[in-house]
């Protein structure tokens, strides 16, 4: 195992324990107590073999992180007759030879599904898509195909890991596409992190694929590397860390201020954190109507007036701070309605979360270890939010990503712009009913069985209203009776 420290027992550390130990007696509720006691909690207890004399366990344990494995690992060492035999990491072993793989639609039986998924049948499909090159989102992969890109250097909480340690993470991403959006979706992880080289790797890549989801790049060079796709790309780009973000972001904050009966245009928010993630939730705050916004990063509140403005910041000293704040972190929070923190872990406390105003908001969004202890934010703001699922109100992308591409791939966008991102912000928010709406439920489960269609739904209706969509082919090539290929229509 590995990462950071959950500060709770966890299932992504979890670990099984094959042990041996006598048959008799009160030795198998002794395994029990031995991981409670040190501190693991016990999901599973599986005989493997039984005897008059010996039996076999596998005790299944969640964790805090390696050292309090190898730590539980020893407290069953130490009872008396128990044999340890192997110890195996749960996570690790869900991810040998990868969480992902290719499967053919069509089984391949004998030489007729030979000619056809191949050569020779295989060619009139590829000179059908050489005469009409939009037939290729019609008869290959590519109608329901998106790539996952990465440079590996802003992979989760871990930093720059590079390429093949990002690999796992793109893997995930790819299975949660499947799973939530029926999306095929193929990690790409490359083996640069120079922007000429990211983007001129994209473009040669992109026929294959009916979107692109930029994935875990590190700020400022995420910005160009996005819009220059844009750009030059005739399907939509979507750089997940951002937009995914502030789509689910602003969701739960729709039904936050619902929940506190306060006003969009009316509340002072606070946002600690000025990179990709930040950034684009500002942008989309914006576009929704709040008007009041303090910017803060690792240098302090964002002012006209600071000599270290990149473009980045400058757009941002432009378009928020209009009083011209120059204090800090805390002197910002004094009165403010909301605070979101994309940024680090342990800002503030409680006594800075007292001076906000009355009914405050906090999403407190750095993972695993928040801005501000949840426990301690709820002492004082009506509505907290993390990043972590073992908080209330979880902001989790997933609720976000899977539909926003569903919806695109559907509609045969070209492109993603604000308007779509803000229809699926809408949609993620209207599941939640007026009767569920509470401090403690203003975002739904990425598992409510709603939500990723009604995102799909808005989006796509959004694209076909901006008339973003690919031009139809057409139906699907025929033959004539004199086997020539002829278009029905």
């Amino acid at each position: 195992m590995g990462g950071v420290t959950a500060t709770t027992p966890s299932v992504s550390y979890s670990i099984t324990v094959r042990l041996e130990l006598p048959a008799g007696g009160t030795a198998a509720s002794q395994l029990t107590s031995a991981v409670e006691q040190a501190g693991g909690l016990v999901t599973a207890l599986d005989v493997t073999a039984s005897g008059h004399e010996r039996i076999g366990i596998d005790v299944t344990c969640a964790t805090r992180d390696t050292a309090h494995a190898g730590a539980i690992v020893e407290a069953l060492e130490a009872l008396p007759d128990v044999i340890v035999h192997k110890v195996s990491d749960r996570t690790f072993l869900m991810h040998l030879g990868g969480t992902i793989e290719m499967q053919s639609k069509h089984p391949i039986r004998n030489r007729d599904d030979l000619s056809m998924v191949y050569t020779p049948g295989v060619a009139r499909v590829c000179r059908a898509i050489a005469d009409n090159p939009d037939d290729a989102r019609r008869l290959t992969v590519k109608r329901n195909s998106v790539a996952v890109i990465t440079d590996g250097s802003a992979v989760l909480g871990l930093g720059n890991i590079g390429p093949s340690a990002a690999l796992p993470v793109m893997e995930g991403k790819a299975a949660l596409f499947k799973r939530f959006a029926g999306i095929d979706a193929w990690p790409i992880c490359l083996d640069t992190q120079d922007v000429e080289e990211i983007v001129r790797t994209v473009q040669v890549i992109a026929p294959v694929f009916a979107g692109i989801n930029l994935e875990d790049i590190s700020a400022p060079r995420c910005f160009e590397v996005e819009a220059r796709l844009r750009e030059m790309l005739d399907i939509p780009v979507f750089h997940d860390d951002q937009h995914g973000t502030a789509i689910v972001v602003l969701a739960a904050l729709t039904n936050a201020l619902r929940a506190v009966s306060k006003q969009m245009s009316d509340v002072r928010v606070v946002i600690a954190g000025a990179g990709a993630a930040g950034t684009a939730i500002l942008r989309l705050l914006l576009r929704a109507g709040v008007k009041d916004v303090i910017v803060v990063d690792i240098n302090g509140v964002i002012h006209h007036s600071r000599t270290d403005l990149d473009d980045s910041l400058r757009w941002i000293a432009e378009h928020t701070n209009k009083a011209d704040f120059t204090g800090d972190l805390a002197g910002a929070l004094k009165d403010a309605d909301v605070f979101i923190g994309v940024s680090a872990p342990n800002l503030f406390g409680a006594e800075e979360v007292a001076t906000m105003a009355d009914d405050a908001v906090v999403f407190a969004l750095a993972n695993p270890v928040p801005e501000v202890d949840p426990a301690v934010a709820r002492q004082h703001a009506a509505v907290v939010a993390t990043g972590r699922s073992d908080y209330p109100n979880q902001i989790n992308n997933v609720l976000a990503f899977p539909g926003v591409f569903r919806g695109l791939l559907d509609a045969h966008s070209r492109t993603i712009d604000d308007d779509m991102l803000l229809a699926a912000a809408k949609a993620i928010a209207s599941v939640v009913t007026e009767d569920e709406l509470n401090p403690n439920y203003i975002i739904p489960s990425v598992f409510h069985a709603d939500v990723h269609h009604a995102v799909a739904t808005a989006v796509k209706d959004a694209a076909s209203r901006k008339g973003a969509t690919a031009n139809p082919s057409g139906p699907l090539p025929a033959v004539d009776g004199a086997g020539t290929q002829t278009q029905h229509g």
